[in-house]
């Protein structure tokens, strides 16, 4: 992930709830507009795995357990 993409994450992340909301919703509307090639199944399994990877990392931070 480029440093640019990072920075604006961190930014995303120090947002109240409501701001983030906000963001996202119109990154989702701009999104939308954009013209890209459907993910492929290893882009989609990526995807997912990384997703995963932080639920399990926010719960052990949690102190729950992994398991499922």
């Amino acid at each position: 992930m480029s440093p640019e993409i990072e920075d604006i994450l961190g930014s995303f992340e120090a947002l109240p709830e409501v701001g983030k909301r906000e963001v996202a919703s119109e990154i989702l509307r701009r999104a939308a507009a954009l013209e890209a090639p459907p993910l492929s199944d290893d882009e989609l399994t990526a995807i997912a795995d990384e997703r995963f990877l932080e639920l399990d990392r926010e719960e052990a931070g949690n102190g729950q357990s992994a398991s499922r």
